[in-house]
């Protein structure tokens, strides 16, 4: 396409702030046009969407929030924003140039004018794109520094994941496997439960819906107790697992999808385990450890290329699937990590 042409532009728009579950008619599809021209004096960069992420975080941008967060709500009657792979059309910065591939944030549409601020060049091409927003992106990266930064490993150990299935999850048990420990993850189907066991290759997994107990899971599971838990539920499972623990265990609190749609949130009541049993439970926001992405590369491309690592993405075509896709997040409708396609050129 030629620069300055006017070309159509189709949008994801979210509606206005919600409280409790999200639904898909929060977000509507519209069409705009568009002129594949950055701004005159623009630093930014105008870019094609290629592969969009859908990500847990995404429900709090959806709520208007009294106090500061670490992420800004979404604008009503705007597109909706996240992290995605795209295309270089035309740049304003020098670091970047018209045919390259970036993933960062950006909107839910086909061309956006994004900012450089944050946006990482992919320079290995030999992986699927959609890795970016997943395996090769902030879940990956999410993984790494909450698994080896936080929780510092030892073979042997004894290692737990809730929403192991998810994005993230699946990538902390390959790890915690590559590691040497004994690993044991949760998800909320059947189906889930078989991929942990006979695709990632963890040592066991069951279905939390299945367990009117948590805590009688967890010690069937654990015997010994849980040297590592990587907390992705919040609410009742970590209150299951927070007496399950064991002497100087580590928490890396990554995520509680368990209480995002909760006007009021759950207590949690077993917190002087961390005290009796002197552990270590930590939450941490991986754009601390961008810094480290160089030293992800180094450690995860090899496992990919030598099949090592495996990933699975629950891959849906079109932005006109981005609504439903986005909203199946929250009654676990996805298998693997949720990624929409915009364009595969």
């Amino acid at each position: 396409m030629a620069s300055g042409e006017e070309v159509r532009n189709k949008q994801v728009i979210f509606g206005d702030y919600i409280t409790g579950f999200p639904k898909e008619s929060d977000l509507k599809l519209t069409t705009a046009t568009t002129k594949l021209k950055l701004p005159e004096g623009s630093t930014g960069l105008l870019v094609k969407n290629l592969y969009l992420s859908c990500d847990p975080y995404m429900r709090g941008r959806m709520t208007k929030h009294d106090r500061p967060t670490y992420v800004q709500s979404f604008t009503p009657g705007s597109p909706v924003t996240g992290l995605g792979v795209a295309k270089v059309l035309e740049s304003g910065d020098p670091k970047f140039k018209p045919g390259d591939l970036v993933w960062g944030h950006t909107g839910w549409e086909e061309y956006s004018v994004i900012t450089t601020e944050s946006l990482i060049k992919i320079h290995h091409t030999d992986v699927p794109l959609s890795y970016y927003t997943g395996l090769l992106g902030m879940p990956g990266m999410t993984a790494y520094a909450g698994f080896y930064e936080i929780c510092s490993p030892k073979k042997g150990e004894t290692v737990y994941i809730s929403a192991a299935s998810g994005a993230v999850g699946q990538l902390v048990g390959q790890f915690a496997k590559l590691t040497g420990c004994y690993v044991v993850g949760s998800a909320g189907s059947k189906e889930k439960v078989d991929l942990l066991k006979n695709k990632f290759g963890f040592d066991e997994a069951f279905n939390y819906k299945d367990e009117p107990d948590l805590d009688a899971a967890l010690r069937r599971y654990f015997p010994d107790g849980i040297d590592i838990y990587f907390e992705n539920v919040g609410g009742k499972m970590l209150d299951a697992v927070l007496p399950n623990m064991r002497l100087k265990g580590r928490i890396a609190v990554c995520g509680m999808i368990s209480q995002y749609n909760l006007e009021r949130p759950e207590g949690i009541h077993n917190l002087m385990s961390l005290i009796v049993k002197q552990v270590r439970m930590e939450g941490f926001l991986v754009f601390s450890y961008y810094h480290l992405y160089g030293k992800f590369l180094e450690t995860v491309l090899p496992y990919i290329k030598e099949g090592k690592i495996t990933y699975v993405e629950d891959v849906v075509e079109g932005l006109e699937n981005a609504p439903a896709a986005l909203i199946g997040l929250f009654s676990g409708r996805n298998v693997g990590k949720q990624v929409v396609v915009v364009s595969r050129e």
